[in-house]
Order: structure tokens, then sequence, then C-alpha cells
């Protein structure tokens, strides 16, 4: 079983390198589904044909999907919403402003997250490729499971306990609503739906992340800003593919200078992502829609290789013994980070590692919660930090 998360920022091609990827693993007899969890769907288009929110067979051993993520989100978040909806009419909030309010933005598209972890459950597909929203999207979309099982494990059980013992006393002295147990129950069942995509996502066996950019230098930033956030949060980037570069045989003068910078932005991304795979595709003369065209970008992008296999290894997190000691490093992959990027915490047995406006929480296995962090340090990408025995 194989899922591969494809993204990078809007109008790069994500979904064009989504649906030839797609293309190319089921001519080569792997049973394939690819969804598109993008909010702005353009699946359909790159394909050619009209796709809803169940599976539609493209080629053969090729389904596509683009999910209705409204629906899922009135399925799972509806009681919620109508407390919340309430709450604010109480305080004086009404209309359209208080139910805008009750929906957060991106939580519609959390439950593709579901429907990822549902699809591979099920067994009938041997890889599933995710044409993710654009990446700032992707990333807070990627952190919800984290985030919702802390809150899940540490603040839902008193938040449901708490309602219990004041409901009553509030519902004798104020009309303010209280949260009651369907409201609870709504929200448990909200995160039985997430629970589990954190494992299936960041198993380096199963899942990969692909980042396509354009060979420019904001598009650029923005992927290497990307591949460390979803270093940091565990997911491995096994590729970086670089999309719409000018061909040699465009020689007219006109495009001598655009040649230029399009050079030294190569010779940048592959210099910054040594070690990951890096991949290439041409500029093309049309635009690349249908099966056939698909299949073109395909053989360039891929050649030989089947696009389902692990492309570069890539370890976002691993735990080594330092040399000639008891000590014990936790290593946390963080590309195109420097030190002063980051800001290192623990509280008990956790480890919060921001970077940025984004942040970690790593719960340490038991053989390093009885120790002490003796340092840390970043270099080549990578964040060390030491454990050791106190009095070691």
């Amino acid at each position: 079983m194989r899922i591969i998360l494809i993204t990078g920022k809007g109008g790069v091609g994500k979904t064009t390198v989504s649906a030839a990827t797609a293309i190319k693993a089921a001519d080569l007899g792997h049973s394939t589904l690819v969804m598109s969890t993008d909010p702005a769907h353009s699946l359909s288009d790159a394909f050619d044909i009209p796709l809803g929110d169940t599976p539609t067979s493209v080629v053969p051993n090729l389904d596509a999907q683009q999910i209705d993520s409204r629906q899922r989100l009135e399925e799972s978040w509806g009681e919620v919403r109508d407390h919340l909806t309430e709450l604010f009419d109480w305080s004086g909030l009404k209309g359209i402003e208080a139910e805008e309010l009750t929906v957060f933005p991106g939580m519609d598209e959390v439950f593709s997250l579901a429907t990822v972890r549902e699809h591979a459950r099920s067994g009938e597909y041997d890889v599933i490729i995710v044409d993710c929203a654009p990446t700032a999207e992707t990333l807070r979309l990627l952190s919800l499971p984290e985030v919702m099982s802390w809150y899940m494990d540490k603040m839902f059980p008193l938040s449901r306990k708490v309602a219990k013992v004041v409901r009553p006393v509030i519902s004798k002295i104020s009309s303010i609503p209280v949260a009651n147990e369907a409201v609870f129950d709504a929200v448990a069942r909200f995160y039985d739906r997430l629970d589990g995509i954190r494992e299936l996502l960041s198993d380096t066996d199963v899942t990969s992340a692909r980042l396509v950019m354009n060979p420019e230098k904001m598009v650029i930033a923005e992927a290497r800003r990307t591949y460390t956030y979803l270093s940091l949060f565990g997911y491995a980037v096994d590729s970086a593919i670089v999309n719409r570069v000018l061909p040699p045989e465009v020689s007219d003068p006109y495009f001598d200078r655009w040649h230029e910078i399009q050079a030294k932005h190569l010779k940048d991304i592959d210099e910054g992502f040594r070690g990951t795979d890096v991949r290439r595709i041409r500029l093309f003369e049309e635009e690349m829609i249908g099966p056939e065209l698909l299949r073109v970008v395909a053989q360039e992008l891929y050649g030989d290789t089947d696009p389902t296999e692990k492309l570069s290894d890539a370890q976002p997190l691993r735990i080594e013994n330092e040399d000639e000691s008891k000590d014990v490093a936790l290593v946390i992959s963080v590309p195109f980070t420097e030190r002063s990027d980051i800001d290192l915490m623990r509280h008990g047995g956790e480890l919060f590692v921001t970077i940025g406006s984004y942040r970690r929480s790593i719960v340490l296995p038991d053989s390093l919660q009885r120790r002490t962090i003796r340092g840390a340090k970043i270099h080549g990408g990578e964040l060390r930090v030491v454990f050791t025995l106190d009095g070691s």
C-alpha cells in the first residue's frame, strides 16, 4: 500500500503532476485512486471528464475522485455548529455572521483526510495519490490530527466533566447555552474520524510527499518552507518536482534572460534539495489535458521509474546513540532552517519544537522521558537534541 501526497504553491501544476503520476501507476498495473482535497478542484479538468464525490473510472486500473468536503463537514460537525450558533445568538451575534463563525477556516478540508484513511483501510487500491490543497492549507490539514490528538487526550475529558458539573448550576442562574452530551458526542465522532490518520501519513514506508514548484524565486522559497514544516511534523518528502522548465530548443532571443534566470534557480534547487530526488518537466507547447497527453507528462517525469516507489529515503525523525557515551540523540529533520529560527522547550514528557508559526509537540518515548536535555544543535538540515542520564 502506498499513499503519495502531491502539493505545492497554487498554480505550479500539482494537479497535472498528480494526474500524470496516477496514469503512470495505473498503466503499470497498480490499482490506483487519485483524489483531490483542494477546495478549488481541477482534477476533472486535467482528465477532461466529469468527476464527483465518489470514485469514477478514468482508464483501466484508475479511479478519480473530487471530495465534497462540505458534505462531510455537515455529517460530522452539524451538532457542534448548531450549539455554537446558539451560543453566538445568545451573545447577540445573529444571522449569517454567526453561521460563518461556527466553521473554522480549513475545517471542511480536514475531512478529506478521513476519506484517505477510509480508502486505505478498504484495501481496494494499491496506491492512493492525493492532489492536495496549496501548501499553506496542506500544512494546516496535515498538522490537525496531531493537534486534535493533544486536545482530546488532555482537554476534552476535563471539559466534558466540567460541563456536567456546571450545566445544572448555569441553567438556574443564566440563559447561556451550555454544551450537552450530544455536542460532546459529536466532537468525539469528529476526532474518531481523524484518529489513525497521523500514524498512516507519517509512516514513511507507506506515505511520501512530493513538492511541485516552478523555477521561480518566490515559488522555490515556498517549497523550501513546506519541506521544513512537513519534516517537522514527521512527513517524508521523497521528491522535488520542477515544472515548466524552458527546454533548450526555445532559442528565441526574447527568452535568453529567462534561460539565465531559470539556470540559476535550477542550480539552487539541485543544491538545496540535495539528498532528495529532484525531477524536471519541460514547459510544453500546449495544455497537457486528457489521458494521452498526461502519459507524455508522466513519461518525461518518471521515464522507466515506477512512480509508486519511494524516490528517495527520508527519515524525518529518529533516535540514535551518541558515540562513546550513554547519551541518546533525538534527530529531527529541519531542512533550510537556521539555529535562530528554532525555539525548543520541554514540558514533562513532551518536547515542543517551534519553527516560525508552526509548533510540533513530540511525545518522548519512555527511554528519553527519564533523561535530561544536555544540549541541541543544528547540522546538515537536522536538529539534534541530546538527552543524558542524570549523573552520567
